[in-house]
């Protein structure tokens, strides 16, 4: 039985204590988190004691970091240096100089890490992904990515998520690099507050647009936005030499009402937990036979560098008005 410390007790955590319970294969060994009434009530619900992160660590075969971005490298590092396997949500960090130093720190311990891109592993992505690797639509030239949310965050977080490319966006630049089957070298981007105007007050925008470009002229479009009336908007479609692939919103149900007055359709589900559910059991599926079978670690910690690199481009890109070269 493969025992796994959850470090972060708060809504990812949560998220992660539940697929892992449907696992045969693991267990939550302990939960830790700053919070001593989040780590009560997770403990709680896993049956797992909360612990210190040192010995929750100590005590397990593998970990899922789950905490603020802020403490990723810490953990990653005493995680590493301990020997365990390391699951760790997006972004690995927002420095990209402390990726390249956990990426030195794993490869020296010699330890597998996965990096929380829980998208890849949507089951209609996941075979849009299949379908376009078989050659259904020939090759690709062109990705369009829509992702919005229905509504922001609190404004507490929004200062310290390090912006809506490093934050929202990085999903998509992960999935666009996922679908091109190449890295982008030519990033363009826009982007304004006009949600909330207290978001540009601090430096961030709520409403963006990227644009990719790879060597070989492929593209990728990302339109990102911090409101959906309609519910949590995730839409993906890939044209190519051949044809077109095309995933849909998530509905909240499939009825479809049709009248004189024309056809009626359920809105999107309204949030990423429910949206992902699946997304995220599979994920972490992924994780546990990546330690116990020795599967190849994917996303990879190098898959969350790349993407940091990009949102850090797109970042600098709207900041400063110019086209930047990856």
């Amino acid at each position: 039985m493969l025992k796994i410390a959850l470090l972060g007790c708060g809504r990812i955590g949560r998220v992660h204590a539940a697929s892992v319970a449907q696992l045969p294969g693991a267990r939550i060994s302990a939960v830790v988190d700053a919070s001593a009434e989040a780590a009560a009530t997770l403990s709680a619900l896993t049956g797992a004691p909360a612990m210190n992160g040192a010995d929750a660590i100590a005590d397990a075969d593998a970990v899922i970091i789950g905490t603020p971005t802020d403490t990723h490298f810490d953990l990653i590092r005493t995680a590493a240096e301990a020997g365990k396997a390391i699951f760790c949500e997006k972004p690995v960090d927002l420095s990209t100089d402390r990726i390249l130093r956990c990426i030195d720190i794993v490869a020296r311990a010699g330890v597998p890490f996965m990096t929380g891109f829980n998208r890849r592993f949507d089951p209609n992505f996941a075979t849009l992904r299949d379908r376009l690797v078989a050659g259904d639509i020939g090759t690709p030239e062109i990705v369009t990515i829509l992702s919005r949310d229905p509504s922001p965050p609190p404004l507490s977080y929004i200062t310290s998520s390090g912006g809506l490319f490093r934050d929202m966006m990085i999903h998509d630049l992960d999935m666009a690099r996922f679908l091109l089957g190449e890295e982008p070298v030519m990033v363009q981007a826009t982007g304004a507050a006009l949600v909330d105007p207290e978001i540009g007050a601090v430096g961030d925008v709520d409403t963006a647009a990227v644009l990719l470009t790879t060597a070989t002229g492929k593209i990728a479009q990302i339109s990102c936005s911090r409101r959906a009336t309609y519910g949590y908007d995730q839409r993906i479609e890939v044209h190519g030499s051949g044809g077109l692939l095309r995933a849909e919103n998530q509905l909240e149900t499939t009825v479809e009402l049709a009248n004189a007055t024309g056809f009626r359709r359920a809105p999107a589900q309204h949030f990423f937990l429910e949206r992902y559910a699946a997304a995220y059991l599979s994920e972490m599926t992924a994780f546990v036979a990546m330690v116990t079978q020795g599967t190849p670690p994917s996303p990879s910690i190098e898959d969350g560098l790349r993407a940091q690199i990009l949102a850090d481009a797109a970042t600098r890109a709207w900041s400063e008005r110019m086209i930047v070269m990856v």
